[in-house]
């Protein structure tokens, strides 16, 4: 049986700010066609990882392969080689309150691949067909959408361009419990017609047992547990256990600042 080839390699990948050392070593492989979701708490390093991964921060040290070429260097062969296979959904949709919907969309298709405005709209209205939107919420304004609206939006845009590699940061973020399983299933669903590899970033246990094939946690710098979604409850690792049961107490202490202002 021949397995399923490495999309994306990391190796040893660190990142520090000052003396703040934020990845340390981290190793990571997904599969083609693959959807990763890294969990783990807030301050842990995800989105410095995913930045890495997407050129947006440059690496101290280490190995960042797509299809067995090296793109850590960050030269600009590099930054193009992931532009053209990405796409990527932010948190907070990050939608450009100066155009409208299907502009929004179509974004790259128009500034980046240089298609004409008729061909680029006609793929924004399709896009957002596929995400469960109207035509006429083309023309809208991002501030005439509700939340959810706007998540679905930033999908459309993610997938515009029929990326190899999709990116999702928080993907429900900010959305009640129904909106969010329905971002959720619109994600498996987009990520299974593209066949495309997914790397996602997470404290959301419940998108991140929808929308994974392989979920792995982030804790000090180090990926600390992978194993398949059905094996998270019982990883038989203390970290992991605490933090998806969300319990206060265990080995996993947050850190709170208190300033004390002595009177004198």
């Amino acid at each position: 049986m021949t397995s399923t080839p490495v999309k994306v390699s990391i190796r040893k990948l660190e990142k520090a700010f000052g003396d703040n050392q934020v990845l340390r070593g981290v190793n990571l492989d997904v599969a083609k066609g693959q959807s990763l979701v890294v969990i783990g708490g807030s301050g842990t390093g995800k989105s410095v990882l995913i930045k890495c991964l997407l050129g947006l921060l440059k690496a101290d040290e280490g190995v960042i392969e797509i299809d067995g070429v090296n793109i850590a260097r960050q030269t600009g062969g590099d930054r193009r080689l992931m532009a053209r296979q990405s796409g990527m959904l932010f948190q907070s949709s990050a939608l450009f309150d100066s155009l409208n919907v299907w502009e929004n969309v179509a974004f790259r298709l128009i500034y980046a691949e240089k298609k004409s405005r008729k061909h680029a709209r006609e793929k924004a209205i399709d896009c957002l067909a596929q995400v469960g939107l109207a035509p006429e919420v083309g023309d809208l304004a991002p501030a005439e959408l509700s939340g959810g609206m706007q998540k679905r939006v930033g999908l459309a845009r993610a997938i515009a361009s029929d990326p190899e590699i999709l990116f999702f940061d928080e993907p429900t973020t900010g959305l009640d419990p129904i909106m969010a399983d329905i971002i959720n299933n619109l994600i498996v669903e987009r990520v299974k017609a593209l066949g495309a590899t997914t790397i996602s970033i997470t404290h959301d246990m419940a998108s991140a047992r929808k929308i994974a094939d392989e979920i792995a946690m982030l804790y000090q710098g180090h990926i600390i547990w992978r194993g398949k979604p059905d094996e998270v409850e019982n990883s038989g690792n203390p970290m992991v256990d605490q933090f998806v049961h969300g319990r206060a107490e265990g080995p996993i202490q947050m850190q709170v600042r208190r300033d004390f202002v002595s009177k004198k």
